[in-house]
């Protein structure tokens, strides 16, 4: 398949996910705990099993990595990465900052992500080689002249173990910290996309979490790597740095004092 249609079929995901979420929201809609006491509703399965029918008409072939129904074709060259609903903690609350994530990764590298805020209207498209549309228009992020001008995110502290959270507070520190942003999940990448925030530190990620993301910041003018500034891709271990000023990159990385 060419890249244009990769994403055009991205984007029927993103509108087919979309569509299934949006009568669940601030609704009455069931949810349980999974086995890691995250919560999972409805709204996640509905969306996820509205993707896998049509990458199953329209991929066939390739691999399927969905959060709520596992992995399809493991070894398939070609895999598409869902998460119905990055954030189901805030579409539980009300709160219209989660996001549908879809990738498409080549060898178990992301080059294809799609970032899709159903109740705002409000999506990220990246692709390897091509700059970030947001709602159909070039996305850029912004310059950061130090650390400490930096307008740093996180999901929330909640969810650093005891070790990350000492190497998160000691960037933070060094960051505007009074301008810190909490929740938000992957809405916060789609923002430093755009240019509204510099940085987002997060530890613990699955793939299904980071790897939409990819794409996304570095066809906007950013980088994505992990907490010692390498790549990120199918094996990382979920400690993830997206930095909209490649130029602070060190800067951030020794901030973390990275030998967790």
């Amino acid at each position: 398949m060419s890249l244009e249609s990769d994403l055009a079929l991205a984007n029927r995901l993103a509108d087919a996910a979309g569509a299934a979420i949006r009568p669940f929201f601030r609704a009455d809609c069931a949810h349980e705990a999974k086995a890691d006491a995250s919560p999972v509703t409805d709204a996640d399965r509905s969306a996820e099993t509205a993707m896998r029918r049509l990458l199953e008409a329209e991929a066939p072939r390739d691999g399927i990595i969905g959060e709520e129904f596992g992995t399809e074709r493991a070894g398939a060259a070609r895999q598409w990465v869902l998460d119905p609903i990055d954030g189901t903690v805030s579409f539980m609350a009300g709160r219209p900052i989660f996001g549908t994530l879809i990738a498409l990764l080549q060898d178990g590298w992301p080059i294809l992500g799609i970032i899709d805020q159903p109740i705002a209207g409000e999506r990220w498209v990246g692709a390897a080689g091509r700059p970030t549309l947001f709602n159909g228009k070039v996305a850029g992020t912004r310059t950061c002249r130090s650390l400490a001008d930096a307008t740093l995110a996180t999901t929330g502290p909640q969810y650093f173990a005891d070790h990350d959270g000492e190497h998160f507070m000691a960037l933070a520190a060094q960051t505007a910290h009074k301008r810190m942003v909490f929740g938000g999940d992957c809405y916060n990448y789609g923002l430093l996309a755009s240019g509204h925030v510099d940085l987002v530190v997060e530890a613990g990620l699955k793939l299904h979490d980071f790897a939409a993301l990819v794409p996304v910041v570095e066809g906007a003018g950013g980088t994505m790597c992990d907490w010692n500034g390498e790549p990120l891709h199918a094996e990382s271990d979920g400690h993830v740095v997206a930095l909209g000023d490649p130029a602070r990159l060190e800067d951030v990385i020794e901030g973390l004092a990275c030998n967790h």
